[in-house]
């Protein structure tokens, strides 16, 4: 699945959010061909593939077969048992297929569509209009661990680092670093209810909400930072903010721009406003030596540089710019410098 994950994203542009109106799905969509005699697995996979084909759904075979094996409770077709995917379906299964279908055939997010979705081994809960978390960024999480493990020697750090995430919509980030940093602690902050709702019930899935602090908070809002100063410095800030640039929205796909939320993806006139907000708040709350890690827009690079050498008050420098797997400049680390 992660494979053809990462072609589904690559496919819709990158980061995106909300809208759709879930009962239109059942109410103006009709089947386009009876579903009589169609029984197993396979065939439902073959009718549905060649019905999201004609209706231009992205990614037609892989998200039949997703939803296919979703109801049947595997999470790959491929990793059913062969007798699993030539034996009649119950009509309950042949309804949730249905169901299911209809509401990828109204470009509703596969993600959304079966509820959940994994990201870096973990499986995660998905509700619209929280930001669906891409491929790209568990390479920003791969990043993050690498050099945790590099600087482990590091006084402070030690393998056992205070993270703050700022927007941390489902968690995916947060609960990645402390599932694979077993000493780490999190303070995960989003200014959306829908996010820190989410967030705190994906840790207590995953049986890590003894180590995330989930804080409501809006960093854009003057002194916001200041409610996070009973946590005590923090050795890494990372953040997956909204970064589309403006005029960029309406090129968004359709699952994008129908069902995710959109403050979640538009940064401003140049993609800059959160990623502002985030550099001034972060010498606030850094330990001497701390780190930012930011995924980007690949323009980015440039502007953040620029901005920053603009800011000398605050003792950041732009240290390290890693490409995402299509070879974009797509992740930044920043370090404090101190004055």
């Amino acid at each position: 699945m992660e494979l053809w994950g990462r072609m589904l994203w690559t496919l819709l542009s990158g980061p995106g959010r909300r809208g759709g109106t879930w009962g239109w799905a059942f109410s103006s969509w009709q089947p386009h061909s009876p579903l009589a005699g169609l029984s197993s697995a396979t065939e439902l996979v073959s009718h549905w593939t060649g019905v999201f084909e004609k209706r231009g759904i992205p990614e037609a075979r892989e998200s039949s077969e997703c939803i296919v094996a979703h109801v049947l409770g595997a999470k790959t077709f491929q990793s059913l048992k062969p007798i699993l995917r030539t034996q009649p379906l119950t009509p309950q299964q042949l309804k949730c297929i249905q169901e299911l279908s209809s509401h990828r055939l109204q470009r509703m997010p596969l993600q959304y569509v079966l509820g959940e979705w994994d990201f870096r081994g973990l499986n995660l809960k998905m509700v619209p209009p929280v930001f669906i978390p891409r491929p790209e960024t568990e390479e920003l999480v791969e990043w993050v661990l690498e050099e945790v493990a590099r600087r482990s020697h590091t006084v402070g750090v030690q393998g056992s680092p205070l993270i703050l995430e700022v927007g941390c919509g489902s968690g995916a980030i947060s609960l990645s670093l402390l599932s694979e940093l077993p000493q780490s602690r999190v303070i995960a902050v989003d200014k959306e209810a829908a996010a820190i709702s989410l967030t705190r019930e994906n840790a207590q899935r995953l049986q890590l909400q003894d180590r995330i602090w989930i804080v409501p908070l809006d960093v854009t809002l003057e002194g916001s930072w200041t409610h996070l100063l009973p946590w005590g410095p923090v050795d890494l800030v990372i953040s997956n903010p909204p970064y589309v640039f403006h005029q960029d929205m309406e090129q968004l796909a359709p699952e994008i721009r129908s069902y995710e939320d959109p403050e979640a993806l538009d940064g401003g006139e140049e993609g800059m406003d959160v990623i502002t907000h985030i550099l001034t708040l972060a010498p606030q709350l850094l330990k001497d030596f701390g780190s930012i890690y930011l995924e980007v827009d690949p323009r980015h690079p440039e502007l953040v540089s620029s901005w920053l050498q603009s800011h000398p008050d605050l003792y950041l420098h732009l240290v390290a710019v890693r490409r995402d797997f299509c070879g974009r400049p797509r992740f930044l680390h920043i370090q404090q410098s101190g004055p």
